[in-house]
């Protein structure tokens, strides 16, 4: 399963998991409550030099940060159509900053040591009866699909244009729904398996 993990070592991959899923939920709320355009440009400044500080750890991040900016600009083109591109503008920063957030998360923090976090975090709910480890999981089988979701569409999308010289765009959604669908069926037998043992 391909991982947009970094194994080059930057600042980042030396604070502990915790810490960073605690400051990407209160960079990520903060960029909720920023509303003035001035006040994401800001953001967006410190978050691109955080990003760029990572370095080669960033590497296999990037694509994912250029379909952001991709959407990005599709956001803002909407909003101006509309009659707001100052609106425009704060979304596709908002969704730029937030974008590379996760991906230094994601780039810079095992998926083990995520998992260990959620644990952690549901542990108080085990008194009222609730499987914890399941449901950390679970939530760790959906970022894991959500992430093996880009990484396969970045592969059949090189894989297309390799062939044919061009962009694969919708063209891709069918195989790639299909590698989904198998993969979280084999996910599922190894889970059934596990569990009967």
């Amino acid at each position: 399963m391909g991982t947009l993990y970094s194994d080059i070592p930057s600042w980042l991959h030396r604070v502990p998991a915790g810490a960073k899923l605690l400051a990407l939920a209160l960079c990520g709320l903060g960029l909720l409550f920023v509303v003035d355009t001035r006040g994401q440009a800001a953001a967006f400044a410190v978050v691109l030099v955080l990003y760029a500080s990572l370095g080669a750890a960033s590497r296999p991040t990037r694509r994912l940060v250029v379909a952001a900016l991709v959407a990005s600009v599709l956001v803002g083109a909407l909003h101006a159509a509309t009659g707001q591109p100052l609106v425009g503008l704060a979304s596709g920063l908002r969704l730029m900053s937030a974008t590379m957030l996760g991906a230094m998360l994601t780039a810079t923090t095992r998926f083990g040591d995520l998992l260990d976090v959620a644990e952690w975090l549901l542990a108080p709910l085990a008194r009222f009866g609730v499987p914890v480890e399941r449901l950390a999981l679970q939530l760790g089988l959906m970022m894991r699909f959500a992430e093996q979701f880009f990484v396969q569409w970045q592969r059949l999308a090189d894989a297309y244009r390799v062939r044919t010289g061009r962009a694969g765009g919708l063209r891709l959604f069918a195989p790639l729904a299909i590698h989904m669908l198998v993969t979280a069926r084999k996910v599922a037998d190894a889970l059934a398996i596990r569990l009967k043992l």
